[in-house]
Parts: C-alpha cells; sequence; structure tokens
C-alpha cells in the first residue's frame, strides 16, 4: 500500500517513514503544505498523514482541497492540539481518523492499517479468499493449515490483490499502489514478484489462486 506523509518536523516525518518502509508500506513525504497538496493531487494514495499545522499550506486547507475534488483516500490527520472542538473541525471537513501528538508509533500504525481497509469497504482484518487467508492486521499469511512466509514487498502485493479479490488488478493499478514517486524498478517487476506468490502460494494438489488475464492484467480468486 502507498502512503503520503505530510509532516514538517523533519525526525518525526523520517521516522513515521522508516517504520512504514520497513512494514512493507511504498512512501511519499512531504515537507510543507505546499509540497504535500501537490503530491495528493497528482498520484494515487491508499491513506495520507497530514500534520494540520504545516508552513505554505495548512493541513486543514489541503484536507478540504482534496474533498472538494470529491477525494476519497482516507486521510489520518496528526495534530499536537487535543480539544474537542478540533477534533470534530477536522472530522466535519472529511477526515478519516484523528491522531494527538505524541503517539505510539503502534497505533499510528493500527490506524493506518483501519483507515487503509476502510478505504477498500473491508471492515474485518482478517481477509479470505478461497482457503487463502490473510490477516492485514498481524501480516501474516495462511492457505489452509500451512503459514506462508512473505517478504514486505510480496506481503504488499498479495495484500493489495486480497483488498481486490475478484477483481481484474493492472500492471499500472499494483505500480501506483505498491512503490512511491521515486522508486525505480525494471519494467517487468510487478510480473516478477506474481512469480515469486505464485512459488509460494500454489501447489500441483491445489487450485491456482492467481490467475493471468492477458492484457488485462491479475485476478486473485475466482
Amino acid at each position: 500500500m502507498r502512503v503520503l506523509i505530510v509532516e514538517d518536523y523533519a525526525p518525526l516525518r523520517l521516522s513515521i517513514a522508516q517504520g512504514l518502509g520497513e512494514a512493507g508500506f511504498a512512501v511519499d513525504s512531504a515537507q510543507d503544505g505546499e509540497e504535500g497538496l501537490w503530491y495528493a493531487q497528482a498520484n494515487t494514495y491508499d491513506a495520507i498523514i497530514l500534520d494540520i499545522m504545516l508552513p505554505r499550506i495548512d493541513g486543514l486547507t489541503i484536507l478540504r482541497k482534496i474533498r472538494d475534488a470529491d477525494g476519497t483516500t482516507p486521510v489520518l490527520l496528526l495534530t499536537a492540539k487535543d480539544t474537542v472542538a478540533d477534533r470534530v473541525y477536522g472530522l466535519d471537513l472529511g477526515a478519516d481518523d484523528y491522531l494527538t501528538k505524541p503517539f505510539a508509533f503502534e497505533e499510528l500504525m493500527a490506524r493506518v492499517r483501519a483507515i487503509t481497509r476502510r478505504g477498500y469497504d473491508i471492515a474485518n482484518p482478517l481477509i479470505r479468499v478461497q482457503d487463502l487467508e490473510v490477516n492485514t492486521a498481524a501480516r501474516t499469511v495462511r492457505r489452509g493449515d500451512r503459514n506462508i512466509e512473505l517478504t514486505a514487498r510480496e506481503y504488499a502485493l498479495l495484500e493489495f490483490l486480497a483488498m481486490r479479490a475478484g477483481e481484474v488488478v493492472t500492471r499500472t493499478d499494483v505500480w501506483e499502489h505498491l512503490y512511491s514517486f521515486h522508486d525505480s524498478a525494471e519494467s517487468n517487476v510487478v510480473d516478477v514478484y506474481i512469480g515469486y506468490l505464485r512459488k509460494k502460494l500454489e501447489h500441483p494438489t491445489l487450485p491456482p489462486l492467481i490467475h493471468t488475464r492477458r492484457g488485462q492484467g491479475y485476478v486473485l480468486g475466482e
């Protein structure tokens, strides 16, 4: 999943980006509101972590512009203010969640996972596709009675396919949701990782899970 962080305090921004990156998220980051608004309008994100107090353009103005453009990307607001009025105002503008500084990174991660699932209309952190189980909270995978060990990138790809189970997912979709703005990779990288997943998930005695639609993309499940 791809996340945008808009936070002017560099140590916090870098810390969040590092933590999300280690968890397998693709991360873009901006240090002021002007840059953050450009990223938000020019790219596709599964979640935006948005500080309210920003130089150039404040976070609430960015949120308003995103929603005015019919943007539905889930937004988690960060703020040093902890009053009911501030929280209500941000939520009324269209924020999906609210986190007050200082906070534990584990809580931030849990809230990002929750609003990301919400963006795909998925309430349960356990996604089942045939005999496959993807636990988006624990970031674990099982097929039948077998635990599947995946790398962070492999897991991110499988989670994205599971979020859209039964739908055709194009290579462009995968690229936009799993790679950050500054990532560079070979043009066949998506096909390569699909191959990795198939080797780990599939077995001659089991029905295939990942289907190729020639000229279109991939489908997880029936």
